[in-house]
């Protein structure tokens, strides 16, 4: 935890945030875990009887006490921690692979209003500390090696916490009718195919398929979220489309 700028950000605005009590686990493979606990008048540190698995009885038991949790889960456990975060009916802010939305243990989940995207990361870029015995061979400018990070594309917050960006609506402008041969539709799916947010068209309140971006935009007031697919265009499949309709 000593090392986690999570934990770092919340104990240093700890008054300023209100908080009532701060708690990070720490995962130690080899050895016990580690548990911190901070209130307005008291801090504790000490190991924990296991290595800190989040699966464990004793990290289940701190989680049972959280009103929110942030936290940068292992990707390879995605979608174990985020079954756990709704099990236990907790608030959640947590950062994953984009690829997730694509699992048929998160999409329902997004589908049906239970978690969605945060906000973008800056330039749509998330930088990691990457410890020295951890690195290996990355493209050019993808690895700082002055600062130590690594740059990651492909990553964003997951939450189920409502902030204003996601109720804003998109302006729309472009228009299907007088337009079809622009909106081309799936061989094997009853929707009109859109390669950007941005050519959704005004005047058309079917299905269309949208590139999986879209979710960085997606307001649920405005429209509905139908389906994931892998679509095909005269033949040829394409990538992966959510499927959207307007209220």
């Amino acid at each position: 935890y000593r090392k986690s700028n999570f934990f770092k950000f919340f104990f240093d605005n700890f008054e300023q945030l209100g908080l009532k009590k701060l708690i990070a686990t720490a995962f130690c493979e080899k050895s016990c875990g580690v548990v911190a606990e901070v209130s307005q008048d008291s801090k504790h540190y000490r190991r924990l009887k296991g290595d800190g698995d989040f699966r464990s009885d004793e990290c289940i038991g701190y989680l049972k006490q959280a009103d929110i949790v942030v936290t940068n889960p292992p990707f390879s456990l995605f979608r174990e921690y985020v079954a756990q975060l709704i099990e236990y009916n907790k608030s959640f802010l947590i950062i994953g692979s984009k690829n997730a939305i694509t699992y048929k243990e998160i999409f329902p989940l997004i589908k049906n209003n239970q978690m969605w995207l945060g906000s973008a990361f800056n330039r749509g870029n998330a930088l990691f500390k990457v410890s020295k015995d951890n690195l290996r061979d990355y493209a050019n400018g993808v690895y700082d090696a002055e600062s130590g990070l690594v740059k990651f594309r492909n990553v964003g917050w997951y939450t189920n916490l409502d902030f204003q960006a996601r109720r804003e609506e998109l302006i729309l402008y472009k228009k299907y009718y007088g337009n079809e041969e622009e909106y081309p539709k799936y061989d094997n799916y009853d929707a009109i195919n859109v390669d950007k947010t941005a050519d959704i068209p005004c005047d058309y309140f079917e299905k269309m398929g949208v590139p999986i971006t879209y979710l960085n935009k997606h307001n649920p007031e405005q429209f509905t979220l139908e389906d994931i697919i892998r679509p095909r265009i005269n033949g040829k499949q394409i990538y992966r489309r959510l499927i959207i309709k307007r209220r």
